[in-house]
């Protein structure tokens, strides 16, 4: 039998550190004499009281150690427990459950997607509490894709594992050292958008709000208009630049400052993911300033951000590009699938599945025309192996499976075709926005039935732990 008892234990932690951080929105409210902060008092009271009789009734010796399947089942049960609690404060605004539940889940997977409108009149606790929902997500995927999905050999993450036989190939030494590397670097760059954004012009309510929504790739803003609410051009691409980095793998700006400055530019994920970004923005620029008779400069401002955007898995948007043109929303869609770089905090695909399954197609086709050649796939000087090959294809099968079934769902509750296909990839890829009337860049999730919003919370959190955590914890086996 599974042994659950040190997950419990770490649950209830998780929770009593939610509990903690509801005490700042409920801060804010009681200063600008908001009664929300009653919502977060009560919430926290609860959140508490549950995480500590969990907490208090499975600490054990094993607390500190689990194996492969529990780590499984930990990851698993943090990601859905959290976003139970963290609705709570939400329903104070007169929503259902499930319209909490599908925010909350929405934040903590850094998708953006939301059913709130009205945000420019919403209580400051709120905004701020969907905005730390969303930053303290980016760091729990960072500590998952650093730590625990190379562990589990989830979708070709081993190629990742932080140690290997290659001692030069650590980044430090302890695994709390490098925790305290990422947590450090997290809040550097958190503090440094706050500053900047409100040197663009933000006031300081929206600067800190946006900042812990823009590093996390995640995407929330406090205003309805999104981006499209600062006209001030160098807001744009501030955050542009740390949407960006926020995109890039934690772990290599770790080992560019401690021992190779040059690592981040000779990573092959690193300068494909640049080039795609500056190339398509480039060329959508060109195509978008002839169409619309539009400055280039002011095409290439637009383009630029919302190609970020959408690629990064941010789901900011500063225009409505889908009255840009049909061949737009075409490439917007493509753009969906591809996600930042591994070991950050933008979700999707990720580069390095793309160039790992382009270097299997074209072993292959070498093999076909020369069959007795041996061939040795390699990847930033690592051999490819023939498990992690299969685990790439066995990740892209499940990720369009997914999607595929989630259509269909999606399509019986009555959803149009457009809408239900690109809410499941929105949600699977943790971007946002999808496309169409209904949920495009100027909508939100609020008109959809209750069960289609239960089934893309879901969604959202298979995308975001990568598929397998949840395949393998739902498998009976497992269990025994």
């Amino acid at each position: 039998m599974l042994e659950i008892r040190p997950i419990m234990a770490t649950v209830g932690i998780l929770l009593c550190g939610l509990a903690s951080l509801m005490i700042l929105p409920a801060t804010i409210d009681f200063v600008n004499n908001n009664p929300d902060w009653q919502a977060f008092f009560v919430s926290a009271a609860i959140t508490l009281f549950i995480g500590g009789v969990l907490t208090l009734s499975n600490h054990g010796e094993a607390f500190f150690s689990i194996n492969l399947r529990q780590a499984f089942l930990l990851t698993l049960s943090s990601w859905l427990v959290i976003p139970l609690f963290a609705a709570l404060p939400l329903v104070w605004l007169h929503i259902s459950y499930t319209d909490a539940f599908f925010e909350a889940m929405s934040a903590m997977t850094t998708t953006g997607s939301t059913v709130l409108t009205g945000l420019d009149g919403l209580p400051p606790g709120i905004l701020f509490w969907r905005s730390i929902l969303q930053w303290i997500g980016g760091i729990g995927i960072l500590v998952m894709a650093v730590f625990i999905l190379p562990f589990i050999r989830s979708g070709g993450m081993q190629l990742f594992a932080l140690e290997s036989s290659d001692n030069a190939g650590k980044v430090v030494s302890k695994a709390h050292q490098l925790a305290v590397w990422i947590l450090c670097i997290y809040l550097v760059m958190t503090f440094a958008c706050v500053v900047l954004f409100r040197w663009s012009g933000m006031n300081l309510f929206d600067a800190i709000n946006h900042a812990m929504t823009t590093v996390s790739t995640g995407g929330f803003s406090t205003h309805d208009a999104s981006f499209g609410y600062f006209k001030n051009s160098s807001s744009h691409w501030i955050a542009s630049l740390f949407m960006v980095l926020g995109a890039l793998p934690f772990s290599l700006y770790i080992r560019s400052l401690t021992k190779n400055h040059a690592t981040l530019y000779y990573d092959s994920q690193v300068r494909s993911f640049i080039l795609l970004l500056l190339g398509v923005s480039l060329v959508m620029a060109l195509w978008l300033g002839q169409e619309k008779d539009m400055a280039f400069l002011t095409a290439l401002r637009l383009v630029t951000f919302n190609v970020i955007s959408v690629v990064t898995t941010t789901g900011f948007a500063s225009d409505n590009y889908l009255a840009w043109g049909a061949p737009v929303a075409g490439v917007f869609l493509a753009l969906t699938f591809v996600g930042g770089c591994t070991g950050s905090t933008s979700g999707a695909i990720k580069i390095y599945r793309f160039q790992v399954l382009w270097l299997i197609v074209r072993s292959h086709v070498f093999s076909m025309m020369s069959p007795h050649r041996v061939q040795t796939i390699t990847y930033n000087d690592r051999v490819i192996t023939e498990e992690i090959q299969r685990s790439v294809l066995a990740f892209l099968a499940v990720f369009f499976t997914t999607i595929f079934l989630a259509t269909i769902v999606l399509g019986v509750m009555g959803l149009d075709p457009l809408t239900a296909f690109t809410a499941s990839v929105t949600a699977i890829t943790n971007v946002g926005p999808g496309l169409g009337p209904i949920i495009g860049p100027d909508g939100n999730f609020s008109s959809l039935p209750d069960i289609a919003k239960w089934t893309l919370s879901l969604v959202m959190l298979v995308g975001r732990l990568e598929v397998f955590t949840v395949l393998v914890v739902i498998m009976p086996s497992f269990w025994w």
